[in-house]
């Protein structure tokens, strides 16, 4: 499975094939392939995916697809769609069901620090008239110092703002335990980039240990530990450990993806527990499509199957 996997991601990056896809989502089978995992294009559709997972007491974090910009104007499009989307959600009654994350990348050009911080501080400052939060997504390991530099330095004026880590990356322990304090917003994952091996650990196991040992210092911490998995054995381990530290529904939360476990997802928040869902929408859906049939690669069958009927 893994070559097949290997040909799915450098098909994320081939041109030729993305304008092909691209095309297909006129075709109906097709579009609700994509639909599984990306509901839409607009921020309209990404406002009705919120009010369809409010009905069954599920959170949102809102992504706008896009990333590595290459000029201002793609910066500015970028952080006007976030301010539209943020106005959305105050209008519709919907800030307590849905927060935001943000890419630094597209929010700024070649990695200027200053254009990045000026760009997440007018999404922050949209956010905090709207009653919500905002967390800035971690990207390869070459950015993770820079993110992290960002993030600090957005927390003097929103304290609230969230900082990912990636478990399977070395430094991640050094670096939960830097942001395990009280009130500090977490997101834990496992990590998605190709990484050097003296960068990232390449062992599943020794990724969930990882995981489970940055885990306990969030909870340990006093943090908001934003759990994101569908590891159905990791989520376990997480409701043992949370209960271990005395921490009650609500003071964490659960995180996956749009389209990704849907009935867990629904079963957890029934059992009390806070589901926050990541909905990624947007133009450029292509490259995060890929990804997930790269994933679970038997859905790559689905979608050839839907372009070939055209039904």
């Amino acid at each position: 499975m893994e070559p097949l996997r290997s040909l799915i991601l450098a098909a994320a990056g081939n041109d030729v094939i993305r304008r092909a896809v691209a095309r297909s989502f006129t075709v109906p089978g097709a579009r609700r392939i994509v639909a599984r995992f990306v509901p839409g294009e607009t921020v309209a559709d990404a406002l009705a995916a919120v009010r369809a997972l409010a009905t069954d007491g599920r959170y949102a974090t809102l992504d706008y697809l896009g990333e590595w910009t290459r000029d201002r104007g793609q910066v500015e499009r970028a952080v006007r769609t976030y301010l539209r989307l943020l106005d959305g959600l105050a209008e519709q009654g919907l800030s307590g069901h849905a927060e935001v994350s943000v890419k630094l990348s597209a929010l700024t050009v070649d990695g200027d620090p200053a254009l990045a911080s000026l760009s997440l501080g007018r999404i922050c400052e949209a956010a905090q008239r709207c009653g919500t939060t905002v967390t800035v997504d971690m990207e390869d390991h070459t950015t993770t110092d820079s993110t992290l530099a960002v993030v600090n330095d957005a927390r003097r004026t929103w304290p609230w703002v969230g900082a990912v880590v990636q478990s399977y990356l070395r430094r991640s322990e050094t670096d939960v335990a830097a942001l395990a304090h009280k009130g500090s917003r977490v997101r834990l994952c496992k990590g998605a980039y190709a990484e050097p091996g003296d960068v990232a650990h390449s062992d599943a196991h020794a990724v969930d240990l990882s995981y489970v040992r940055c885990a306990n210092l969030l909870l340990e911490g006093g943090a908001y530990a934003m759990f994101a998995t569908h590891d159905p054995r990791l989520v376990g381990v997480l409701r043992q450990r949370t209960r271990w530290y005395g921490r009650r529904p609500g003071t964490y939360e659960y995180q996956m993806l749009y389209g990704v476990r849907p009935d867990e997802q629904r079963r957890l928040a029934a059992e009390g527990e806070t589901v926050r869902v990541y909905v990624p929408f947007g133009e450029q859906w292509y490259g995060y499509l890929m990804r997930r049939l790269a994933e679970r690669p038997a859905n790559l069958a689905l979608f050839l199957r839907a372009l070939v009927s055209r039904s």
